[in-house]
C-alpha cells in the first residue's frame, strides 16, 4: 500500500469503500442495472436503460418487495448519471470537431 511505502499512518475517513461495505440491497440494485440493456443510438448517445426486462430480474435475483422500488430509484439514478455523461462527452467531440 502507498501508506505503508511512505511511512503514513492510514487515515480511513479518505479510503474508497469497497463492495463490501454496501448492504445487500444497494449490490442487488447495481446487479440489476448492470444486467439491463442499454439504448445508445449514434448520434444521441445513451439514451437509458431497456425496462423491458426490469420485473423478470427482480424476480430472478429475488428481491423482496420492500426493496422493489429502492432497486428501482437506485438504477434509474445510476441511468440518469450515465446519460448525463454520455452527453458531456458526445457534445466534447461535436466541439472537437467543429473547431
Amino acid at each position: 500500500m502507498m501508506c505503508e511505502e511512505t511511512g503514513q499512518e492510514i487515515d480511513w475517513d479518505k479510503c474508497p469503500v469497497e463492495w463490501e461495505d454496501f448492504p445487500p440491497p444497494v449490490l442487488d440494485a447495481v446487479n440489476v442495472y448492470q444486467l439491463l440493456g442499454n439504448r445508445i443510438y449514434p448520434e444521441i448517445g445513451f439514451t437509458g436503460k431497456d425496462f423491458t426486462n426490469f420485473n423478470f430480474l427482480l424476480e430472478q435475483l429475488d428481491i423482496s418487495e420492500l426493496f422493489k422500488e429502492f432497486t428501482f430509484d437506485v438504477v434509474t439514478f445510476m441511468e440518469n448519471r450515465q446519460i448525463e455523461l454520455s452527453q458531456r462527452k458526445l457534445k466534447a467531440e461535436y466541439n472537437k470537431i467543429k473547431k
